[in-house]
C-alpha cells in the first residue's frame, strides 16, 4: 500500500504551532480522529505512548515516526505535520524534529505499520527531498512530493496516472445524499458511503442535504477530476453542476445499505452520463425511477419544506395556549393576553403559510423553479377554500380544502407546468427567454386558477367529512387509531410506512383540534419507542447484544428522545424477524396509551424538547416508558444470546 494511500489532505497540517512533544502527539492524534482512523483517542494514545516508553521514534535529521498497532486503529493511516521551529523529541542525534508521521495500524490485520515505516524512512532519507516537504506551500505541493518521490524509489508499482490528470488528493467518487426531512437518513446514507470508500481504498466525499442546509459542498474542481457521482436522494438536489459526468440517481436508503455496489457501479464505468436538460430533468434525473418512487419523492419535497412552518407555528400556538387565562374568555382562548395574542399571530401566520409551501415545493419537484409559483397559488387557493361562487359574492362562506386539497394542487401544478414546456418547445428560439418569465407563470396561474376553484367545493367537503370524523372519534376507535399509526411508525423507521404515519399526523395537526393534536401526540411518541427500547433491551439482556451493541446504546437512546426513529435502522436491520416485530408492538402500545390519556401535541417534531407543550405530559411520559419497556422486554425475550 502507497503512502498516499494512507494519507489524506485533512490529515496533514503544515507549520504547526507546538512546542512540545506532548502537543505535537496530541495534534497528530486529533488529525486521526478527525478523518475517522480510529475510534477512541484515549486507548490509542495509550499505544503511541507505550510506544514512545520502548524507545524514542525521533530517529534523526528532523524525522520522527510515532506509530502504534492499536485496537482503536478502524482502519489503518499516516497523520503527518511538519513545525518548522523543531520539537525536542529526544532524537538520536539530539537535534530538534520537524517533520512529524503518525501510524495508525488495527490490531487485527497485516503489518500495514512497518511497511509504512520502512518506506517513510526510507524516502526521507533524500534531505532535498525532506526540504522540499518543509517548505511545501500547501498540503497539494506536499503529497505530490510524496507521490513523487515514492514513485521514483518505487517504479516496479503502478503508480497510476492519477497524479498527472488530478490532485493526489482528489476524490475518486462524489455522493449527494438527502432525505425529506433531512435529518437522519441523509446523514447515514453519507456515513455508509465514504465507510465503505474507506475500505476499498476509494476517496469519497458525501455531500449532505440536511435540514440545516447543505454540508460537505461540492467544489467545481472536484467535480470536474472525480470519476463519477452518485445521488442518493428522496428529495431534489442541485444537479445542473454535474453535467457531463457518469451519475446515478438512487433512493437515498440504498446508500445506507447498498454503498458497495453504487461505488463499484461508477468505478467500474456502469453509470450512465447525465445531461442536464432544465425541468424536472434539472433537478429530479427520474429516468428509470418507477411511478410510486417519483410520486413519493415529490410529496416528501413538499413535505420537507413545509416541516419548519409547522414545527415553528405549532410550537409558538402551543406556547400561546400555555400562557394565555381560560377563564377570561374561553371562546378566544390563547389570545386573552397580550403576550399569549403575540404568540399565537406569530404562529398562526406560520401555519397560513403550510399549505401554499406544500403545494409550491411539490409543484417545483415535478416542473422545476417554473412550478413554484403556480404550486404556491393552488395551495393558497385550497387553503383558502375559494370557489366561483365565492369568487363573484364575498357573503358566501367557504371551507378550506386543506391538506388533502394543497396535495392535490402541488401535483396538478407542477404537471400542468411540464404541459405547457412541452407545448412551447417548438416555439423559436429567440422566445426561449419569455416562456419562463411570461408563458409558465401567467398560464400556470390562469390554468391552477380554474382548476382549484372549480374542484374546492369537493374538496371542502371532504375535508369537512375528515374533520368531523376525526372530531367524533372517540373511546376504543381513537384508541385503535392511535395504536395503528404509531405502529406504522415502527415497521420501517424512516421508510414508507413510517412516512405516511407522519404525513397523516401532520394533516391531522393542520386542522388544529384536539383531535389532530392528540394523533400527532400518537405519532411521535409511536416513533420515539424503537430506539429507546432497543437500548434499555441492550442494558437489561446484556448477554443478548455485542459489546459493540452496548456501546452504542446511550446515543440511541438520545436519538429516540428527540424523535429519530432511524437510529433503530442498523439494528432492524441485523436482526429484523426479532427488532421489527417488538418495536412496532411497543410503539403501538405507547400510541394507544397516548390516546387514551388524551394526550395532545401542537408541534409536529421535537421529542423531549417540546414536551411542555404536551397536553396531559405526565401521562404521555406514561405512554413513552410503558412502550418502550414492553418493546425492550420482548426484544430481549426474542433474541438469542450472543456468541461469545
Amino acid at each position: 500500500m502507497r503512502i498516499v494511500d494512507l494519507l489524506k489532505k485533512e490529515a496533514v497540517v503544515l507549520n504547526a504551532d507546538v512546542s512540545t512533544k506532548d502537543q505535537m502527539l496530541d495534534l497528530l492524534i486529533d488529525l486521526h480522529s478527525k478523518v475517522g482512523n480510529i475510534s477512541d483517542k484515549a486507548e490509542f494514545k495509550k499505544g503511541i505512548l507505550k510506544r514512545e516508553s520502548e524507545g524514542p521514534t525521533a530517529i534523526a535529521d528532523g524525522i520522527c515516526i510515532p506509530h502504534s498497532k492499536n485496537s482503536a486503529v478502524k482502519q489503518p493511516g499516516i497523520a503527518a505535520i511538519t513545525v518548522p521551529q523543531g520539537v525536542d523529541c529526544e532524537a538520536l542525534d539530539g537535534q530538534p524534529s520537524n517533520l512529524f508521521f503518525m501510524i495508525a495500524a488495527p490490531a487485527e490485520g497485516s503489518d500495514v505499520h512497518l511497511e509504512a515505516l520502512s518506506r517513510l524512512s526510507t524516502i526521507l532519507m533524500d534531505g532535498e527531498f525532506r526540504n522540499k516537504l518543509l517548505t511545501a506551500e500547501n498540503v497539494d505541493a506536499f503529497l505530490k512530493a510524496i507521490n513523487e518521490k515514492e514513485a521514483e524509489k518505487y517504479p516496479e508499482e503502478d503508480t497510476v496516472e492519477a497524479p498527472a490528470e488530478k490532485p493526489v488528493s482528489g476524490y475518486r467518487v462524489l455522493a449527494v445524499t438527502a432525505c425529506p426531512t433531512g435529518i437522519a437518513h441523509t446523514y447515514m446514507a453519507a456515513e455508509a458511503l465514504e465507510e465503505k470508500g474507506k475500505e476499498l481504498g476509494i476517496p469519497l466525499k458525501a455531500e449532505t442535504n440536511g435540514s440545516a442546509g447543505a454540508k460537505n459542498v461540492l467544489t467545481k474542481e472536484e467535480i470536474e477530476a472525480c470519476d463519477g457521482i452518485i445521488i442518493a436522494a428522496d428529495k431534489n438536489v442541485e444537479m445542473a453542476r454535474f453535467d457531463g459526468k457518469p451519475l446515478l440517481k438512487v433512493k437515498v436508503s440504498d446508500g445506507i445499505h447498498k454503498p458497495q455496489e453504487l461505488i463499484e457501479k461508477v468505478v467500474n464505468g456502469e453509470a450512465p452520463v447525465y445531461h442536464h436538460k432544465g425541468g424536472a430533468d434539472a433537478s429530479t434525473g427520474e429516468e428509470g425511477e418507477g411511478v410510486g418512487h417519483q410520486i413519493y419523492k415529490h410529496l416528501m419535497n413538499g413535505v420537507s419544506n413545509m416541516l419548519p412552518f409547522v414545527i415553528g407555528g405549532g410550537i409558538l400556538i402551543a406556547i400561546a395556549f400555555l400562557l394565555d387565562d381560560y377563564s377570561i374568555d374561553p371562546s378566544n382562548f390563547g389570545m386573552n393576553t397580550p403576550v399569549a395574542a403575540f404568540f399565537k399571530t406569530a404562529g398562526n401566520a406560520a401555519f397560513g403559510f403550510m399549505l401554499p409551501i406544500l403545494a409550491g415545493y411539490i409543484a417545483m419537484s415535478i416542473a422545476d423553479r417554473p412550478g413554484l409559483m403556480v404550486g404556491f397559488v393552488g395551495g393558497y387557493l385550497a387553503n383558502a377554500g375559494t370557489t366561483f361562487a365565492s369568487a363573484f359574492d364575498s357573503s358566501i362562506s367557504v371551507i378550506s380544502g386543506g391538506f388533502l386539497g394543497a396535495l392535490f394542487a402541488g401535483f396538478v401544478a407542477g404537471y400542468l407546468v411540464l404541459l405547457l414546456k412541452k407545448v412551447t418547445e417548438k416555439l423559436p428560439a429567440s422566445m426561449d427567454g419569455i416562456r419562463p418569465m411570461l408563458i409558465y407563470p401567467v398560464i400556470g396561474l390562469l390554468g391552477i386558477s380554474v382548476i382549484m376553484l372549480a374542484v374546492n367545493p369537493f374538496f371542502s367537503w371532504l375535508n369537512q367529512l375528515l374533520s368531523n370524523g376525526l372530531n367524533s372519534l372517540g373511546g376504543v376507535n381513537s384508541i385503535v387509531l392511535g395504536l395503528v399509526v404509531a405502529g406504522m411508525m415502527s415497521i420501517d423507521m424512516g421508510g414508507p410506512f413510517n412516512k405516511a404515519a407522519y404525513v397523516f399526523g401532520t394533516a391531522a395537526l393542520a386542522s388544529q383540534s384536539d383531535s389532530g393534536y392528540m394523533i400527532m401526540a400518537a405519532v411521535m411518541v409511536g416513533g420515539m419507542v424503537p430506539p429507546i427500547a432497543i437500548a434499555i433491551a441492550s442494558w437489561v439482556f446484556k448477554n443478548k447484544f455485542s459489546d459493540n451493541d452496548r456501546k452504542a446504546a446511550p446515543v440511541n437512546a438520545i436519538m429516540g428522545l428527540c424523535f429519530i426513529s432511524e437510529a433503530a435502522i442498523p439494528y432492524a436491520a441485523g436482526d429484523p424477524l426479532h427488532v421489527i416485530p417488538s418495536c412496532v408492538i411497543g410503539s403501538a402500545a405507547a400510541g394507544a396509551l397516548s390516546m387514551a390519556f388524551k394526550c395532545t401535541l401542537m408541534a409536529p417534531h421535537g421529542g423531549i424538547f417540546v414536551f411542555p407543550v404536551v397536553g396531559n405530559a405526565l401521562m404521555y411520559v406514561v405512554a413513552l416508558l410503558v412502550g418502550s419497556i414492553i418493546g425492550a422486554v420482548l426484544l430481549g425475550l426474542l433474541r438469542k444470546p450472543v456468541a461469545k
